[in-house]
């Protein structure tokens, strides 16, 4: 075992295996919640995604009010933030989701079951956000962040309704309404009450959002070897699990890369236990030219957003930071403009390559 192995990382590998058995499971994805919804009218998913935020949101807030985490030591809610930054990396993230057919954290899975698509759009996308963060397109990102940087009065959406104020209690009631009315649309739709497994789904997923929290937020509040406050997020630790694995010798594991190792190994573990693992690849070198495009801009506009669709679509949320409903602004359209409309991507039909 690593000497800089800790309950920590090993809380940040087993939340990485649950995630990794229940994606592959459920099909847990945001891209195809909203395909299903939007094209094909089927909004079982996207309920599944409502009720992961709803639980995700009330759970992170009430650890919150109870003390047991520290919401403001998290990127979501620094006290500055370039508002054109993060709709843009969002409109980036959408759109190269759709293009890659499938976000950063639903890759991970996929690899899993032996995707070897994935494989590709999880390096593309490692690369270009570590490009994006300190590399080639660094001097390019640094003079808009610095331009364009606000420090807004209020950092939370409960700091903009006065009426209730922006305190603890005003957070969790806040946090209540948006998580009710969150379960009342996943739970009035009759077939997703019939699906037990999604309706699980969603639940668990939002417990492992609130896990993760907790890990780094109280587990991890060492005044000595503090560990960052984060969770479930799939841009930032996929670069540096790129990193580890090339420097390991440089680099020590944190919550964040043994989370990713363990999305992989739990649906590897999963799609073998269950007979689903199949080897499969591009149709064309059309597709994968689609593909790293995809990734590209999954990496650039998630290192530009701060995040991706779980990353800022539930974790970032679950703080209630306007910085990341405005992330979610621009990776929802971005995802529409590829779904729908002029700039909308063509459906790749792919074989099964188990026939």
């Amino acid at each position: 075992m690593p000497a800089d192995f800790n309950i920590v990382v090993g809380a940040g590998l087993l939340i990485g295996l649950a995630y990794g058995i229940v994606g592959l499971l459920s099909g847990f994805c945001l891209l195809s919640s909203l395909r299903g919804w939007w094209a094909e009218g089927d909004t079982r998913l996207i309920r599944t995604f409502a009720l992961a935020l709803a639980v995700a949101l009330i759970a992170t807030q009430g650890l919150a009010v109870y003390g047991a985490v520290d919401l403001s030591k998290s990127v979501y809610l620094q006290p500055s933030f370039s508002v054109p930054l993060m709709f843009v990396g969002g409109l980036m993230f959408g759109y190269g989701m759709v293009l890659a057919n499938g976000c950063g954290s639903r890759a991970l899975v996929l690899l899993g079951r032996g995707n070897l698509r994935s494989f590709v759009v999880v390096i593309v996308l490692g690369i270009t956000a570590q490009m994006t963060l300190r590399g080639l397109i660094a001097p390019i990102r640094m003079p808009l962040l610095q331009s364009t940087l606000t420090r807004p009065a209020h950092l939370s959406l409960p700091e903009l309704l006065p009426a209730i104020g922006g305190g603890m209690t005003a957070r969790l009631a806040v946090a209540l309404a948006i998580s009710v009315a969150l379960a009342i649309f996943a739970f009035a739709h009759e077939p997703f009450r019939r699906a037990r497994g999604q309706v699980a789904a969603g639940i668990a997923v939002g417990l492992l959002v609130t896990a993760g929290w907790f890990a780094t937020g109280y587990l991890g509040a060492d005044e000595f070897n503090p560990a960052a406050v984060t969770s479930l997020t799939f841009i930032a630790p996929v670069v540096d699990t790129v990193q580890y694995v090339m420097l390991s010798t440089g680099l020590t594991l944190n919550f964040s890369i043994v989370m990713v190792f363990g999305v992989f190994a739990g649906s590897l573990l999963t799609a073998l236990a269950t007979r689903r693992f199949y080897l499969e690849g591009f149709v064309s070198p059309q597709h994968m030219l689609r593909s790293i495009a995809g990734a590209a801009l999954m990496g650039t506009g998630g290192a530009m957003a701060l995040g991706c669709s779980i990353g800022q679509g539930l974790t970032g949320i679950s703080t209630l930071a306007l910085s990341s409903f405005v992330a979610v602004a621009g990776i929802l359209l971005g995802t529409a403009g590829g779904l729908r409309g002029v700039l909308r991507v063509p459906l790749l039909k792919i074989p099964d390559a188990r026939r």
